[in-house]
Order: C-alpha cells, then sequence, then structure tokens
C-alpha cells in the first residue's frame, strides 16, 4: 500500500514555488515542498511516527490534563529530568518512569518549568496560541537593489537555517557557513547525509569563538555580507559581542534572519525548540486527534524544513528590494501558519490517513545527489585573508 503524502505538502510545494518564482532560477524550479520536508526521513529510513518521533528523539506523553511532547535528543537532556520532576528517585533511562512523572504532572506547569532549564518540551494544548512567524525585529536603512549574488553568511546549525543557506545557494548566492571549533554543526556526524545537502557548495569557515581576533574576524565577515542566517539565543549572540540590531542599523540593506523555536519576544526567545516539539505547540497534534481520535507527530520534525523554506523567502524578497532589517522566525509560528494555510476540505482527510499508516515507511521522494563537501574548515585561511586589516 502507498504511504500517504505528509498532510503539509501542498503548502510546502506553493511557498517553494513561489520562492521560484521570485528567484527566477531553473535549479529551484527543480525541486519541490515534498521532497524538502520528506529527504530526511528517506536517507533516514524513518517510519510515518506514531507518538514517537520520526527520528526517535521526541515522545508524546500523558500528563494529567493533556499531552505533552518533550524532545531528550541531546544526551545531556535527561540529566536534567530529575530537577524536571523535582525527584531525585528517579531512573533517568527508565521510559517507563519518565512516563510516569509526566502522568502525574499538569501540563503547563511542567511546561514552563522545563523551558527555564533548557529542555525542548511542549503541550499538545498550549496555553498561549503560536505568535506570528515572522516579524520584523530591526528596520534597517534601505539599500539600492543589486542585480549582483548575493553573499551569505550562515551562521546556523542543524536543519532550518542551513535548508535557508541551501536554498540561497540554489538561487545563485555565495554561502559560506561559519562554525564554532568547540561545537561545529551537530548534524555533521548526527545526520551526515542531509548535512552533505544542505551544505554542499558552502564554504566552510572554522572559528574559535573565545578568541579576540576570531571574534573581530567574525565581525568583519558580517560587515562584508548581504544575507546573515542564524538561530542562537539571545545571550549566545551577547557572549560574542554581537548586537544584531546595532548591525543592521549600519549597514544598509543588510538583511539578518534569526531562527528561533518560539518567537522572538521574551521570555520565548530563550526557549529550546526543536522541529518535533515545535510542531506539536503549534497545533499540529491537535488537528490530527481531531481528525483520527489519536495523537501523534505529523512529519519528520516538520517545523525545521518549514521555516527553512519561509526563511530563504524572507530573505531573498528583502535582498532583492534593498530592505535591510531583523526578520525573526518562529518554528512554531511557521509551523501553525503552515497548518492555517492547508486546504481545509483535504487536511482532514490527510491527517487521517497519516494516522493511519503508523509505521509504514515515508512516501518516496526525489533522491537528490550532493556535491563534494570541502573539509571542515577548509576555507577558513582563505576568508580571513581577505579581510581588512585591523
Amino acid at each position: 500500500m502507498t504511504a500517504p503524502r505528509n498532510p503539509l505538502t501542498g503548502v510546502a510545494d506553493l511557498w517553494v514555488e513561489a520562492l521560484a518564482r521570485d528567484v527566477g532560477d531553473a535549479r529551484l524550479a527543480g525541486i519541490d515542498g515534498a521532497t524538502l520536508i520528506g529527504e530526511r526521513a528517506m536517507l533516514g529510513g524513518f517510519m510515518i511516527p506514531g507518538r514517537i518521533s520520526a527520528g526517535g528523539g521526541c515522545r508524546l506523553y500523558d500528563a494529567r490534563d493533556g499531552a505533552v511532547a518533550l524532545n531528550l535528543a541531546r544526551a545531556a537532556d535527561r540529566e536534567l529530568l530529575p530537577a524536571l520532576f523535582e525527584t531525585d528517585a528517579l531512573d533517568i533511562a527508565d521510559e517507563q518512569a519518565v512516563a510516569a512523572q509526566i502522568a502525574i504532572s499538569d501540563a503547563m506547569p511542567l511546561v514552563a518549568r522545563g523551558r527555564l532549564m533548557g529542555l525542548a518540551i511542549a503541550a499538545e494544548r498550549e496555553d498561549t496560541p503560536p505568535g506570528p512567524s515572522c516579524v520584523t525585529l530591526v528596520e534597517g536603512a534601505p539599500a539600492t537593489p543589486s542585480a549582483r549574488r548575493p553573499k551569505v553568511l550562515d551562521l546556523s546549525a542543524l536543519w532550518a537555517g542551513p535548508l535557508a543557506g541551501h536554498l540561497l545557494w540554489l538561487a545563485g548566492a555565495e554561502v559560506i557557513k561559519v562554525e564554532s571549533h568547540t561545537r561545529p554543526d551537530a548534524m555533521r556526524d548526527g545526520d551526515c547525509a542531509l548535512f552533505g545537502l544542505l551544505n554542499q557548495g558552502k564554504a566552510s569557515v572554522a572559528l574559535d569563538f573565545r578568541a579576540p581576533d576570531d571574534r573581530r574576524a567574525l565581525l568583519a565577515l558580517i560587515a562584508q555580507s548581504d544575507i546573515v542566517i542564524e538561530a542562537a539565543r539571545p545571550r549566545a549572540l551577547a557572549q560574542l559581542g554581537i548586537d544584531a540590531g546595532e548591525l543592521v542599523r549600519a549597514k544598509p540593506g543588510l538583511v539578518w534572519i534569526t531562527i528561533t523555536g518560539h518567537g522572538a519576544d521574551d521570555p520565548a526567545a530563550d526557549w529550546v525548540g526543536f522541529g518535533d516539539d515545535c510542531g506539536v505547540a503549534a497545533g499540529l497534534s491537535v488537528a490530527l486527534r481531531a481528525a483520527s481520535g489519536r495523537s501523534g507527530f505529523v512529519g519528520d520534525a516538520i517545523a525545521d524544513p518549514l521555516t527553512g523554506i519561509m526563511a530563504a523567502r524572507v530573505a531573498w524578497d528583502a535582498w532583492r528590494t534593498g530592505r535591510g532589517g531583523r526578520f525573526g522566525l518562529s518554528m512554531r509560528g511557521v509551523a501553525a501558519k503552515a497548518l492555517a494555510e492547508a486546504e481545509p476540505s483535504d487536511l482532514a482527510v490527510e491527517l487521517k490517513a497519516w494516522s493511519q499508516a503508523e509505521g509504514r515507511p515515508f512516501q518516496p521522494v526525489c533522491k537528490r545527489r550532493a556535491t563534494v563537501l570541502p573539509a571542515w574548515g577548509a576555507d577558513t585561511a582563505s576568508y580571513l585573508a581577505r579581510l581588512p586589516p585591523c
């Protein structure tokens, strides 16, 4: 039996088509939304998920008053569980014990405590609605639109930001991927096939953000860029001595894309969020339950690729029109926007079919090939040599 398509495929297709029209590049015209939201699952041999995410890092648990999505994809996250449940009597490796603790908890107080601790956690029914998918955080000075290809500095990691940079590369941009000496992109080793697809064609620069000279080099690279993509929490930028708003105001036409899990306003800007839990917070699991009677995850970390597509659209539109500014994209908000734009008459049918297909392989998508990636940091010396002397 053929696997059903992801219920948000139609929206993703429309977003990619809109970007391709704006760019007018044949390489983008050959890609569809179905491929971008489904290729990680295909590469990983994932199955359509139920209450455990396709990648296995996030689970839906039943609390006293509703379901909670808890993402424990990072090794250090489990060590926080005793503090989350306010008990020392917990075997953090015992999933049944974790489920039992959540079962005696109220959803939103648990979620609020987890977010303060830096966990990626969400309630199926959040107590506040999703915010906008994209907001203008800082209005920059305009610049005269240029016909040359833009220079993009990709400071992001994992999926959403690198996908945005990848789409801009397909649109003809020069893209420089900057990674930290101490914290390179975790997808290099954790999901190397997707990493290869999303980072092909990008120059690789590695900097030691603890070193003053390298921090100055980073600021110089930003000053030479047309578009910056980052997904850091506010304090991370502050620790690097980066004031994004000041940099945007100082350079006419600079486009700065900030990707967060839940929004740009305090305290949501500091909440950790990944694609699966942000999709739950956006209402996707609620919609699935309404259509099928069962909760679960819709897609594979669906908020990530949707946000990557939208981030590329926002960045390209701002650059080609000469509109400088800092634009904040919320993965929760983007997923909620996609849900709202899905054709209502089709959505319920597709959600029900998705739920019934749990455990089957994802629908096959176009298999893309990556070009050879440069070695980590291979382009550092050449790019730093082009920077003006201090």
